[in-house]
C-alpha cells in the first residue's frame, strides 16, 4: 500500500527580535546569546540557493525516498507552522522524505530539509518532531553551514560533497560509516569542525526552542527528545543514532537546554492533534513493511490513541489485501473524526492501490469540494484519472505541477497523462522534468532535444517556446551540479 522508490543548513538571516515570555530582555538575541546577522549576510544568496538545489538533486538521485503524500504534506504543513518564528528571512523551503529507519533529519543551504521515516518511528509526540525541525530551522536562520564554510575554504576542502556522502551512506544505513565516509582524506576538516560545531548546536537549539514556544509547542519535548535519544545510545551500547552522528550531544547540551525551557511557555497552547499519530502509524508501517505487526506492537506500547490504532489496523488490513475490511474501518474512523482530512484520502488510496478507481475518484472528490487544492487527494485523484479520463487527469496533474515545480513524482505522473492524451511533447517535457529533479541532468536535456523535435514536427509553438526556456534553465543546473 505504502509505495517506495528509489530515488544541514541553509542562509536566511536575521537579526532576532522576537519577543520572549519569559523575563523580558532586550533582544531575544541577546538573551540567547546568537550572534546578530546583518547586512549582506542576511539574505540566503542565489549561489546557495542553486547550490542547495543541486545537492537535493545529487541526493535523490541515490537515497531511498518514501513516496508518501500524506506524510509529505503533513510534514509541509509543520515546517510553514513553525517557519514564521524561525527567524528565517527567506522561505523557500523544500522538503524531502528519506525511506529509512534511521532517526535523523537534515537541512542543507538552498532550504533543503531532509527527514527520515525513523524520525516519526522514534518519537511518539508531534512536539518531539516539531522540536528537531525547529533546531534544523536554527541551523539554518544562523547561517551555520556558510559560517562553517569560510574555515572549510581556508583547507579547500568540499564541505558539501562530504555533506552529502555522509548522508547517502546514512541514509541507506550505513550508520557510523556516513561519518567515515565523510572523512576520509577530509579527516582533519572534521576534526576541526568538532567542537565548532558543538557552539552551532546550542546556538540551533536555543533558537530552536523560542521558535517551539511561539508556535504554540511545547519546549519541554526538545528536552525530552535529546532524554530518549541519550537512553537509545544507552541501549545500543553507545552507537548513536545518525542524527547524533552530525547533532553532537552532550550533557551540557542537555542542561543549557533544559534551562532555557523551563523559562518558556507555549505562546498559544495547541489542543492535541490526533493527526500526528495517524501520520507516526504510517511510518511505522513503512519502516515494519516485511512484518506490520510490529508496527502495531510499537503503536501499543506507546500507548498510542485509539484512533492512530485502529487507523493502523485498517493499513494493515489494506496491506495484507484486505481492501473491504480496510475502507470499512477508515469509513467509520472518518465519521467519528469527520475534521481529518487524512482519513477520507487514506481511504481513497486503499481504494486506488486495489483497483477500485471509480470508488479512488469518488472519494477524492469528495475531499476536495470541502478542501480544494489538497495535495493528497489531488494527486490520487490525477493516478485514477489516469485509468479513466487521461484529459483530465492531465489537467488536474498539471496543475499540480504548477504547484509544485519540486515534486518528482507530480512530474512523473503528469508524463504519464500527456503520453495517454495524445500530448507527447508535453509528455517528453515532463519526463525531462521529473530527470532533472531526481539527478540525471544529461538524460533531461536529452530528453528535453526529444520534446523539442516532436512540438516541431506537431507544430506545437507553445511546447517549442517553453522547452526551450527549460533548456537554458536545465544548462545552468548542469554547471551547477557538476560541482558535486
Amino acid at each position: 500500500m505504502l509505495r517506495k522508490t528509489r530515488t544541514c543548513l541553509t542562509t536566511g538571516a536575521v537579526a532576532l527580535t522576537l519577543a520572549l515570555t519569559a523575563p523580558a530582555p532586550t533582544s531575544a538575541t541577546e538573551d540567547y546569546g546568537l550572534p546578530s546577522l546583518t547586512g549582506s549576510s542576511q539574505a540566503m544568496t542565489g549561489e546557495e540557493f542553486r547550490l542547495g538545489r543541486a545537492w537535493l538533486r545529487q541526493f535523490r538521485a541515490r537515497a531511498p525516498s518514501w513516496q508518501d503524500p500524506i506524510a509529505q504534506d503533513y510534514l509541509e504543513t509543520l515546517v510553514s507552522r513553525l517557519l514564521p518564528h524561525s527567524g528565517l528571512s527567506d522561505t523557500r523551503t523544500v522538503v524531502t522524505l528519506v525511506d529509512s529507519r534511521a532517526l535523523n533529519a537534515f537541512a542543507v543551504p538552498g532550504g533543503v530539509i531532509g527527514v527520515n521515516a525513523g524520525l516519526f518511528a522514534f518519537a511518539n509526540e508531534e512536539d518531539a518532531v516539531a522540536s528537531v525541525l525547529a533546531h534544523e530551522l536554527g541551523h539554518l536562520a544562523q547561517r551555520h553551514f556558510a559560517r562553517g564554510q569560510a574555515r572549510a575554504e581556508q583547507t579547500q576542502l568540499p564541505a558539501m560533497a562530504a555533506m552529502l556522502a555522509g548522508m547517502l551512506i546514512a541514509a541507506s544505513g550505513g550508520g557510523d560509516a556516513g561519518i567515515a565516509a565523510a572523512m576520509g582524506s577530509q579527516a582533519a576538516f572534521i576534526q576541526d569542525q568538532l567542537a565548532y560545531s558543538r557552539r552551532f548546536e546550542q546556538e540551533a537549539d536555543r533558537l530552536g526552542l523560542q521558535t517551539m514556544a511561539q508556535a504554540g509547542f511545547d519546549p519541554d519535548a526538545m528536552v525530552r527528545m535529546f532524554r530518549a535519544m541519550q537512553r537509545q545510545v544507552s541501549l545500543q551500547g553507545g552507537n548513536p543514532p545518525e542524527f547524533l552522528l552530525t547533532h553532537p550531544l552532550t550533557e551540557s547540551r542537555i542542561s543549557d537546554a533544559e534551562s532555557r525551557a523551563s523559562q518558556l511557555e507555549p505562546m498559544r497552547p495547541r489542543e492535541d492533534d490526533p493527526i500526528y499519530h495517524l501520520v507516526r502509524a504510517r511510518a511505522l508501517l513503512a519502516v515494519n513493511q516485511r512484518d506490520p505487526q510490529q508496527a502495531a506492537t510499537r503503536l501499543a506500547q506507546d500507548d498510542a490513541p485509539a484512533a492512530a490504532r485502529r487507523y493502523l489496523d485498517a493499513l494493515i488490513a489494506a496491506h495484507h489485501g484486505q481492501t473491504d475490511s480496510a475502507l470499512s474501518q477508515l469509513d467509520a474512523l472518518a465519521r467519528e473524526l469527520p475534521d481529518l482530512a487524512i482519513l477520507p484520502v487514506s481511504a481513497a488510496e486503499v481504494a486506488f492501490d486495489a483497483g477500485r478507481y471509480d470508488d479512488a475518484i469518488e472519494r477524492s472528490r469528495r475531499v476536495l469540494r470541502l478542501m480544494p487544492g489538497h495535495m493528497p487527494a489531488t494527486r490520487i485523484l490525477g493516478e485514477a484519472l489516469l485509468q479513466r479520463d487521461p484529459n483530465e487527469a492531465y489537467r488536474v496533474l498539471h496543475e499540480l505541477s504548477n504547484r509544485r515545480p519540486e515534486d518528482p513524482q507530480a512530474f512523473t505522473l503528469l508524463a504519464e497523462a500527456a503520453g495517454r492524451s495524445g500530448r507527447e511533447a508535453w509528455g517528453h517535457l515532463a519526463r525531462a522534468e521529473q530527470m532533472q529533479l531526481t539527478g540525471d541532468i544529461q538524460r533531461a536535456i536529452r530528453q528535453l532535444d526529444v520534446a523539442r523535435r516532436v512540438a516541431e514536427q506537431s507544430g506545437d509553438s507553445n511546447a517549442l517556446a517553453r522547452i526551450e526556456q527549460r533548456r537554458e534553465d536545465f544548462v545552468g543546473y548542469r554547471e551547477t551540479m557538476e560541482k558535486f
